[in-house]
């Protein structure tokens, strides 16, 4: 039984409360000719409608009838097959992320012994599809249209639920960027399936075949490990940076198969005018090989000069744990973890920071880890391939005449 909401013209009173609470914009009055005494009656419009029930609570004259599609548990799980990635791209550029996604989705699809997927929306992308076979996709499915020249959540997500529908994949991976995180919850709604999003460990059981889907909960104090056993496709969105790029394979065979979109069956409620690009000073964090990352432990935001110039003479960026963030130490754009940026390094050195869960998933995937800190038995220290017990102000000074004496020989 699919989703439906009717107002019931014989109770309604044309009082204008469901209207008012309606957070989608959805309801509005309009004269009814047939009602006796021609009121403005409320009426809905089923594009704008999300059916989460508020107007219903508020009518108190009981005018507005809902009724909500059964989540149907026992899906003939036997019907899905295959692990596809979302393919993320914007103006003919693919997201890094789809090559982590395309890495780890391989691995996943040879434990279930079946075949990996891409999933390639744009407009004149088709060149793009042998990349994504060179990064290990078995099959590219690609829609091309002029429609998906720019992101608009509702095309995407109808074009995309419209192939899972068709297909029917047993899981699928996004990465958890702008436009992953915007849209793969309304397609996840669409198919009436779970999504877990932020994912930093992804697991199958082969027996089961359920995807174990390990994300931070309770603010990132703990890991939970989250499955979606009675429905499919299983869904999950993952943050860049959490595995490594799949490796290039020149001239890899794969199918790819053109999927023909009927745009008048696309919903789209909203025009792209504009885009602007964001000309304010980013750190570039995502691209560094070598990243100098301070916390706490620097105790006052002069500290930052120390890093600055051992930052320079490496040829490093530089990053902050949340709590040199927020002591105002250093801007928003320089920092890591959770609630951060996630990055993978040849070498990060943590200077002062305890190692935190919420930041050690922002950082865990960097090769090399150098810590200092004065606090040996920290997280930190703990996990570093390298650790210098001992004050800041006293290591780093060292370090810096070092190179400077190396670099001067």
């Amino acid at each position: 039984m699919a989703n439906s909401i009717k107002v019931l013209t014989d109770k309604c009173m044309g009082c204008k409360v469901c209207e008012d609470v309606c957070p989608f914009g959805a309801i509005s009055m309009v004269e009814r000719q047939e009602h006796p005494k021609k009121l403005k009656l409320a009426v809905i419009d089923l594009n704008k409608c999300a059916y989460c029930g508020s107007c219903v609570q508020s009518c108190k004259f009981n005018a507005i009838e809902l009724k909500k599609e059964s989540l149907q548990s026992g899906v003939d799980k036997s019907l899905y097959k295959g692990v596809w990635v979302y393919a993320e791209q914007r103006r003919c550029e693919i997201s890094g992320v789809v090559y982590e996604l395309l890495n780890e989705g391989k691995r996943l699809a040879e434990k279930l012994g079946t075949t990996l997927s891409a999933v390639l929306v744009g407009s004149n992308i088709k060149s793009k599809a042998q990349e994504l076979i060179d990064r290990g996709a078995d099959k590219v499915y690609v829609c091309d249209d002029s429609i998906f020249a720019e992101f608009q959540d509702d095309p995407y997500t109808s074009v995309l639920t419209q192939l899972i529908e068709k297909e029917k994949p047993e899981i699928v991976l996004m990465g958890a960027t702008n436009m992953g995180c915007s849209f793969a919850s309304r397609v996840a709604t669409r198919i009436r399936t779970g999504l877990t999003a932020d994912c930093v460990s992804l697991e199958v059981d082969p027996k089961t075949r359920n995807l174990q889907q390990t994300r931070p909960a309770f603010g990132g104090n703990i890991m939970a490990t989250i499955l979606t056993p009675e429905h499919r496709p299983q869904m999950a969105t993952v943050r860049h940076k959490v595995f490594k790029e799949a490796k290039i394979e020149q001239g890899r065979k794969g199918e790819i198969i053109e999927y023909k979109v009927n745009v008048q069956t696309l919903l789209n409620r909203t025009k792209f005018l504009s885009s602007i690009k964001d000309t304010s000073a980013v750190v570039n964090l995502d691209a560094a090989n070598i990243i100098i990352a301070a916390g706490r432990g620097l105790g006052k935001r002069e500290g930052f000069k120390l890093i600055e110039e051992l930052a320079d003479l490496l040829g490093a960026a530089i990053g902050a744990s949340r709590a040199a963030v927020d002591s105002e130490w250093i801007p928003y754009s320089h920092q890591i973890g959770q609630t951060g940026k996630t990055v993978a390094p040849k070498v990060y050195i943590a200077c002062g920071i305890s190692g935190q869960i919420q930041h050690m998933i922002g950082m865990s995937s960097s090769d090399i880890i150098i810590a200092i800190n004065k606090d040996a038995s920290c997280p930190m220290m703990q996990s570093a391939t390298y650790a210098l017990e001992g004050d800041i102000y006293e290591i780093i000074p060292c370090i810096i005449r070092e190179i400077k004496s190396f670099k001067g020989g």
